[in-house]
């Protein structure tokens, strides 16, 4: 039976180094009390100390919340983590080579801790292959301190496939909203269940134990027993939380329309004034097809569905890493909740779903591309992102579109006349030679006949068998001066059209679906 503790006193059962992982994505599901607890400790006896992290989605505010707490030097001796960019303090230790550090795709991570519970031997999966995971580039190692190979490629049936080892889970540390005096758990007023379940699974099959924390306390037998999600025999430590401490996501102490509590009436979208991010979301919106599918990234992506809204296009379906499907995704710190969700799911059987091809169109950011078609987004200028679920959505997606910017910094533009005017070139290229590090290889969509886009204000390249190749560019831009002067290589260029002209202009385009 679980013992109800303190933060401290769960903290104590943590061994020197012990492998411990954490659920949590962004801001929700994420135990702040138990890590901020460990860094206490850590901080004053040293103890905690030589810990090896896995983690599936990014778990912090940018500043000093969730993993953030961590980021003591000394307390951890590895991390193995999905995303990074949330988390800066973990990423000084990584560029100070202050811990050993690896970057695996999100999905598979949260996969692989099931394949742990089960005792099977890790996780088997073409996901990763020819981007900087695949271990014949870089095997996910971020510095010099990562010397373990945790990846390896292998052949089954002449395919070949990434194997990514199994390990021991010692400590497992999860949230939950209430539990009885039995240890079961319920996850009511959270974002979603994440990879709780198969977390606390794999620290029993490990041998190992469960942390979780809670923010109620039932009397025994009067929850719902369709409604537990962790059941009292796997856990071993039940930490009651404080409100500041469980926070359902760090923008929203509680939402009701997040969990489907509550289902709200939603505002017709704004519209998008004529500007690059409309020019982009439309050409983008161009590509939907009739109840879709779709992941849409942070940022420029956004854009499609105001158009959409605009449009009268309301049958795509937009899902989110953390296991929503279907309603508005949110944004921001609250990113992985969705308002009016017509279904929550785990994390690993929503990337089950994407790996196994269920997204229709994936529209993420465009942030460098090179020659080959191949994109990075998870390392800059020795920085480190991480990939977070961008490769299990993008090499697994029916088609894929990137959008942006062709250029960024300082970059201006006017839509007049029907025409793209460039007022200021922005000062650094995106088409770059070479990039820094593969996030999507676009030679593995080749090889699969995966089709790609890469949509800009001014320019659209697709992927091409040669690499890739410009098929169109916006009224009122000179091939020459405003496209090629700032590419560091030459596209493949067959027939070069004009983009449609109702992007240009004011007003709905009148888009049909096909």
């Amino acid at each position: 039976m679980a013992k109800f503790v303190t933060a401290g006193e769960a903290v104590r059962n943590i061994p020197n180094g012990a492998t411990v992982a954490t659920s949590g994505f962004v801001g929700g599901i994420i135990p702040e009390a138990i890590l901020k607890q460990i860094q206490e400790s850590y901080l004053q006896t040293k103890v905690p100390r030589d810990l090896t992290l896995i983690f599936a989605a990014g778990q912090g505010d940018l500043a000093e919340k969730g993993l953030n707490h961590l980021a003591e030097e000394g307390l951890l001796r590895c991390i193995i983590g999905g995303h990074y960019n949330l988390m800066p303090r973990i990423g000084k230790l990584i560029s100070d080579n202050k811990v050993a550090a690896y970057n695996f795709p999100q999905g598979t991570i949260s996969q692989w801790f099931r394949e742990i519970s089960g005792r099977r031997p890790g996780t088997i999966t073409k996901v990763g292959l020819r981007t900087f995971v695949d271990p014949r580039i870089e095997g996910g190692k971020l510095n010099e301190a990562a010397t373990s190979d945790l990846v390896e490629v292998i052949q089954l049936n002449g395919e070949e496939w990434l194997w990514y080892h199994p390990c021991p889970i010692h400590v497992a540390i999860i949230r939950g909203t209430t539990a009885d005096q039995d240890g079961n758990i319920t996850m009511e007023e959270e974002i979603g269940t994440g990879e709780a379940l198969s977390i606390a699974e794999a620290a029993k099959a490990s041998g190992g134990i469960v942390i979780a924390q809670v923010k109620k306390v039932a009397m025994r037998g009067s929850l719902d027993p369709k409604q537990v999600k962790i059941p009292g025999v796997l856990v071993d430590y039940i930490v009651k939380s404080e409100a500041e401490d469980h926070l359902m996501t760090w923008d929203q102490e509680f939402n009701p329309a997040y969990n489907g509590d509550l289902r709200v009436p939603v505002d017709s979208l704004k519209t998008l004034p004529l500007n690059t991010r409309k020019i982009i979301a439309r050409r983008c919106a161009m590509e939907l097809i009739p109840d879709a599918v779709v992941n849409l990234g942070i940022g420029m992506p956004e854009g499609v569905s105001v158009v959409a809204s605009e449009e009268g296009v309301d049958s795509m379906v937009l899902t989110t890493e953390a296991g929503t499907i279907g309603g508005i995704p949110a944004g921001g710190h609250s990113f992985g909740a969705a308002t009016n969700a017509h279904a929550i799911i785990d994390q690993p059987y929503q990337f089950d779903f994407y790996d196994g091809g269920g997204v229709d169109l994936a529209i993420l950011g465009l942030a460098q591309a090179d020659e080959r078609g191949n994109i990075n987004v998870s390392k800059f200028n020795g920085r480190i992102a991480g990939c977070g679920g961008f490769i299990n959505i993008t090499q697994n997606s029916k088609k894929v579109i990137y959008c942006g910017t062709f250029t960024a910094g300082g970059l201006k533009e006017v839509v007049q006349d029907g025409e793209l005017v460039i007022l200021q070139e922005g000062r650094n290229k995106k088409f770059i030679k070479n990039v820094e590090q593969i996030t999507f290889s676009g030679e593995y969509a080749n090889m699969v006949g995966q089709p790609v886009l890469y949509v800009t204000e001014r320019a659209v390249f697709q992927l091409s068998k040669e690499g890739l190749e410009l098929i169109e560019i916006a009224p009122g831009i000179d091939l020459e001066k405003d496209v090629l002067a700032h590419m560091d290589f030459r596209p493949i260029m067959n027939s070069v059209k004009s983009m449609d002209y109702r992007i240009f202009e004011e007003g709905p385009m009148g888009l049909k679906l096909v």
